[in-house]
């Protein structure tokens, strides 16, 4: 069949016609125990040089966040995670360490605002599982050596010794991020940690995931890592050769790690 002249015309036009470009996702960085939003500033700020919009939020009682430990829980840091995604559709959710527990109970809360989980170092649970109950299946970790509590009776707030906070988040860190971790460290409100999560395969199993593997970590040890996400199903994995707090150790190639896992 012959076109007419004037599809013939305009056919090449057609043709050349370039894709339209896939709009990047917001993604949300959460913090994990011990540490505020701030970690992630320059994490962040690569993000943003790449054209995403990120968004840090801080958990109650962590970082700047007024709250006193004694009124802090697992359902108010999930509330403030969902506050900071408000409306947004097809964000990417990262979350570091206990930040792992938050995010998975953010995906089970809200599954349908969420494009992809990924994982950074963190705790990734099954239905019933806390970071404390994931925590005794990794004897390795340095965590318990240097874990400070003065009433563990009245679950009072833990902190790690000063002397271990670099040796145990950031033994890569250069003097003035070891510094900065230190004077940032702030005193963990421990019922949160002990609040195991409900999780279903229709809401937090139909998100994708994926997870980044810090290969030197003395936090949570990289085969405890490999070993959640084996039983995890996760098949989409990235590796950076740092400590457990690459946002300070090694910001540009963490961005780079999120930015990829990122992409549809």
């Amino acid at each position: 069949m012959m076109l007419p002249r004037r599809a013939l015309l305009a056919a090449p036009l057609l043709l050349a016609t370039p894709a339209r470009a896939q709009p990047r996702p917001a993604i949300v960085l959460v913090h994990g125990a011990w540490m505020g939003a701030a970690v992630w500033d320059r994490t962040a700020t690569a993000l943003r040089a790449q054209g995403f919009e990120v968004l840090t939020p801080e958990l109650p009682a962590h970082g700047a966040d007024p709250m006193p430990a004694t009124e802090a829980s697992l359902d108010r840091y999930v509330q403030a995670v969902l506050a900071a995604i408000g409306d947004r559709r097809d964000v990417v959710l990262v979350g570091h360490s206990f930040g792992g527990i938050v995010a998975a109970a953010v995906a089970e809360a809200a599954p349908e605002r969420l494009r992809r989980l990924v994982f950074l170092a963190a705790y990734l649970p099954a239905s019933g599982d806390s970071a404390y109950s994931l925590s005794q299946r990794d004897p390795a970790s340095l965590v318990g050596r240097f874990w400070r509590q003065d009433d563990p009776a009245r679950y009072s707030p833990a902190s790690i010794a000063a002397e271990g906070i670099v040796e145990t988040f950031c033994a890569d860190c250069g003097a003035a991020d070891a510094a900065w971790l230190v004077a940032n460290h702030r005193a963990e409100p421990v019922p949160p940690l002990a609040t195991p999560v409900t999780l279903t395969a229709a809401r937090f199993g139909a998100v994708p995931k994926a997870y980044v593997v810090t290969t030197e970590d003395r936090t949570l040890t990289p085969e405890f890592q490999r070993a959640m996400l084996a039983a995890a199903g996760i098949t989409q994995v990235a590796e950076l050769p740092t400590s457990h707090t690459p946002m300070l150790a090694a910001p540009s190639a963490l961005a780079a790690a999120i930015a990829s896992l990122a992409q549809p």
